[in-house]
């Protein structure tokens, strides 16, 4: 591995300017027929804003960033690119992200860790869902416009299966889901990489959708996806833990059954994530090959559901800084358009979710994004023009704030693991999530921990914490998790109640409080660019100061970053703590 020194942004400036005057003055010799520009490669130079010049050909394409976003020896001509910097943030990230409100979205379109997300579209809704691991449970989101997504349900409140209670399922769950719409009916498919394939159905979207039905208890299986034929015969395509090979199964109709022990139709490298169609008479296998931090997009298709399969790479990483894009979902618009989601692990927030424009070729298979370097494989782009979807809509986001005032948690909110839906409460004091904490020896295996993803690249999480009723042995506070389990907040001991701070098991005391205080603001801010996280607190309202160090975060057991809740003791009975005015903000 090795690095380039970048040029200055001022020299860049410079070169592009006097491009433009060569380019423009017809002073630069044309290139020779071998050397021309393919239909994908830079055409022209205009004049217009950076906001609205288009550098690319073509209706759906990016617009230009300048930076050294992409690798030098392709783009170096013109000092910078359009995508992503690449996992290794550094000065030139650029934090664009979502929509930019003037009709065009930036990539990641949705800057969170909704890992292995598959979309569907019914009517003019868009509904995506994603593999959740350990928290409970799958989130269905719904969109108007591909780019702009709310939570509105969860698909289960937890897994009723041995180890889901006691803490000791990291990294297990539910791994890549598939999602589906069949006859007026959702489903919803997915497997467990120890308990086996699993599903649920529900007549509305945002629920009740049904509790988990076990298809086939078995280990190893995993990223499952249906496909119910014109003749109605339905079927199932997975993939088996360690990449592959890609199986077919017989299904039976109401997909509650499978019908035979499947028959291989594919091996490549380390082929996963299924997810099998059907298109002009064509069955189509859309998987990702190589690796999460490493793959791309591999398109198969077949006259026959058992093959043989013809296939082409689609999207690979090429010549940009946005590593591994691949596993998601081809969709189209009610205007015809096709586009493409898929996920670039991206630490520290996890797999954040891309959006790329998809042209069918008249060879059958889809291209998409952008050929950058002419190899005839698309890469991914960092700006597009909004889907044209013909509804138009607020930018809005996920996640967010809570005042606890609800009668039921808010489906943004996640339990780490399965809840003990007796000791929290929204009714206790009305206003306030009241946990009970339970007994454990450190933060990782305290049940009740309430998490959210990580949004953004820059943000900060405020509570509000009542801990007069906390009893001695007990903690209660802010947490932040990935590949550090950080919390910080309140501990009682002794009769006395003090700051404290803990870190991957390892609790800091920090000062004793005044026994007149009982409530404390607590705050994490972070910058994920920097890739620094920092907690602190205020006892009166406006001066936040410093608690514990600061620490940085990354993936751990298949997630991204989160930030969340905890309370639990080292007593018998720990009494009760009350957050209230959960204030989330971020960009």
């Amino acid at each position: 591995m090795h690095s380039i020194k970048s040029p200055s942004p001022a020299y860049c400036n410079a070169i592009a300017a006097l491009l433009i005057v060569l380019i423009c003055c017809d002073v630069v010799a044309p290139l020779p027929a071998s050397a021309q520009p393919s239909p994908t490669a830079f055409r022209r130079i205009g004049s217009q804003d950076e906001s609205r010049q288009d550098f690319f050909p073509g209706e759906i394409r990016a617009r230009p960033v300048l930076g050294n976003y992409t690798q030098g020896q392709y783009m170096g001509l013109f000092c910078g690119g359009q995508d992503l910097a690449g996992p290794q943030q550094d000065f030139y990230a650029d934090p664009r992200w979502g929509d930019q409100g003037d009709g065009t979205f930036a990539n990641p379109v949705l800057n969170a860790d909704f890992s292995d997300p598959d979309v569907i579209r019914v009517g003019s809704k868009y509904y995506m869902t994603c593999s959740e691991f350990h928290f409970m449970g799958m989130p269905i989101l719904e969109s108007a416009d591909m780019v702009n997504w709310q939570v509105i349900a969860q698909i289960y409140p937890a897994i009723d299966l041995p180890g889901y209670d006691s803490m000791s399922k990291y990294g297990g769950g539910t791994w890549a889901p598939a999602l589906r719409e069949h006859d007026g009916r959702f489903y919803m498919y997915v497997c467990t990489p120890d308990e086996g394939l699993f599903m649920s159905t529900a007549d509305d979207i945002r629920g009740p959708w049904a509790p988990l039905h076990q298809v086939r208890a078995v280990s190893g299986w995993e990223d499952p996806c249906p496909f119910w034929d014109e003749d109605g015969q339905a079927y199932l395509g997975r993939s088996q833990l360690g990449g592959g090979p890609i199986i077919i199964h017989r299904m039976s109709a109401d997909g509650r059954t499978l019908l035979d022990d499947g028959t291989e139709v594919y091996r490549g490298d380390t082929s996963e994530g299924t997810k099998l169609f059907k298109r002009d008479g064509w069955y189509y296998l859309s998987i990702p090959e190589g690796g999460v931090g490493t793959g791309w997009q591999q398109v198969l298709r077949s006259r026959s559901i058992y093959g043989p399969y013809e296939g082409r790479t689609v999207l690979e990483r090429g010549v940009t800084n946005v590593n591994g894009p691949h596993q998601g979902a081809l969709v189209d618009t009610p205007q015809g358009e096709w586009w493409f989601f898929h996920f670039q692990s991206h630490d520290p927030q996890g797999r954040v979710v891309h959006l790329q424009p998809v042209v069918w070729g008249d060879n059958g298979f889809p291209a998409i994004g952008t050929d950058y370097d002419g190899n005839g494989i698309g890469e991914p782009m960092k700006i597009c023009r909004k889907p044209a979807t013909g509804v138009a809509s607020a930018v809005h986001y996920p996640q967010g704030s809570d005042d606890f005032s609800s009668a039921t948690l808010h489906p943004m909110w996640q339990w780490n693991h399965n809840p003990d839906s007796s000791r929290f409460s929204l009714s206790e004091r009305p206003g306030w999530l009241t946990l009970h904490p339970r007994n454990a020896t450190t933060l990782r295996q305290a049940r009740n921990q309430l998490t959210q993803k990580l949004m953004g690249y820059r943000g900060q999480a405020t509570v509000l914490l009542d801990f007069a009723e906390l009893n001695d042995s007990s903690r209660s506070g802010l947490e932040c998790i990935g590949s550090n389990f950080v919390g910080a907040g309140i501990r009682k001991g002794g009769g006395k109640t003090y700051l404290y701070w803990e870190r991957e098991g390892k609790e800091t005391i920090v000062s004793a409080l005044s026994s007149v205080a009982t409530t404390i603001l607590l705050r994490l801010t972070f910058d994920a660019i920097k890739n620094e996280f920092q907690f602190s607190y205020s006892l009166d309202g406006s001066t936040f100061t410093d608690l514990g160090d600061s620490f940085n975060e990354s993936s751990r057991d298949w997630k991204g970053a989160r930030i969340g809740l905890y309370s639990f003791t080292a007593g018998n009975h720990g009494g009760w703590a009350h957050f209230d005015d959960f204030t989330y903000e971020f960009q």
